[in-house]
């Protein structure tokens, strides 16, 4: 199942083409219907599932981070479980364990593997700064790979494979902070802010009373593959990709084309994966809004997301209280991007 983006295209790919964009647009607005506001979270998720990577999205208890991923896994035809991180996790939760069953015929014994909940097409890691490092580790073939090793073999992760994690800010106190090796296997690193009066009191409206409803599946397996193909046949020329290079290696403190602000600030910046990852989320973005090529906005749009938990600040910055975010609005300040005139 190949979409071409290419105007001389065939019919029949250009149909299938606006099929999956009109899918996208359909899922967007099925989740939107549980969902009060959250317009911009929401826009990002979609974005992270259809450049084929994992989200980690992060606020304070009661922002409803659990009820849009399981709104997401109820508008797709996919499978989708759970795995609630505690301190007291083993990686054997997740990944599953051998057991020793006896054939009640013969007596024999023999050990069978039973697959842990990360054998799913969205896995939603709930308060994954809850469990230790060890277990934190359990995902990271899982979310890099696409397979589990266990009991002396290698299995194959379902496809199309997303994990969204959630987790609270507020709370350290029996906290394990992922490590940066990990941060960096989230594509996006997705704030959710408090809802605005309007909303606050449209979600009291819609949730303090007896109607409840359930959400119609509008994309399959088949189709979340198809998106994912779709978003990388999407173009970006060579000055799109040069910016993207341009604001990752702006934000290392050594490289001499950094801002001042990153240079007194600034630990340690983004690597090679950030600039990947601001490619994918601008085309996931340019195809959400129905283009086929991704343009300046497209990548100023996914910089937070991408870069904040990539920007690690020093003792400085914190004793001054300045956040990624900051550095990162100094980073695009600071680099402009290509000419208007120029086609990306």
């Amino acid at each position: 199942m190949s979409a071409s983006v290419s105007p001389r295209g065939t019919d029949a790919a250009t149909d299938r083409r606006d099929s999956l964009i009109a899918a996208a647009a359909r899922l967007r607005a099925e989740v939107a219907r549980r969902v009060v506001g959250q317009d911009r979270v929401i826009e990002e998720i979609l974005m992270a599932v259809m450049a084929g990577g994992h989200a980690l999205l992060v606020g304070v208890p009661g922002l409803a981070k659990t009820l849009m991923i399981r709104s997401l896994a109820e508008a797709m035809r996919l499978e989708f479980r759970r795995i609630q991180f505690t301190p007291d996790l083993v990686p054997s939760d997740i990944t599953g364990t051998e057991i020793l069953e006896e054939n009640s015929a013969t007596g024999a014994r023999t050990f069978r593997f039973v697959r842990g909940p990360v054998f799913a097409n969205i896995v939603l890691a709930d308060e994954i700064n809850r469990t230790p490092p060890r277990t934190q580790a359990a995902l990271l073939e899982a979310m890099q790979e696409h397979r589990v090793t266990a009991a002396g073999e290698t299995m194959r992760l379902p496809e199309p494979f997303f994990v969204l994690a959630t987790q609270n800010p507020i709370e350290q106190e029996g906290t394990y902070p992922l490590p940066e090796a990990q941060l960096d296997r989230f594509l996006f690193d997705i704030r959710i802010g408090y809802p605005s009066e309007d909303e606050e009191i449209a979600i009291l409206r819609t949730t303090t009373g007896v109607a409840d409803f359930e959400l119609d599946p509008v994309i399959d397996a088949e189709e979340a593959l198809g998106l994912q193909r779709l978003t990388r046949e999407i173009p970006a020329a060579e000055p799109a990709l040069r910016y993207a290079a341009a604001l990752v290696r702006a934000t290392r403190p050594e490289a001499p084309e950094a801002p001042d602000l990153v240079k007194r600030y600034v630990r340690w910046g983004a690597g090679p994966r950030a600039g990947q990852a601001l490619i994918l989320g601008a085309k996931a973005h340019a195809l959400l809004h129905g283009r086929f090529a991704v343009s300046p906005d497209d990548i100023r749009r996914v910089a937070q997301p991408v870069l904040r938990h990539r920007v690690l600040p020093n003792f400085a910055a914190d004793a001054e209280g300045i956040g990624a975010e900051r550095v990162i609005d100094e980073v695009l300040a600071r680099v402009a991007p290509p000419g208007s005139g120029i086609r990306m």
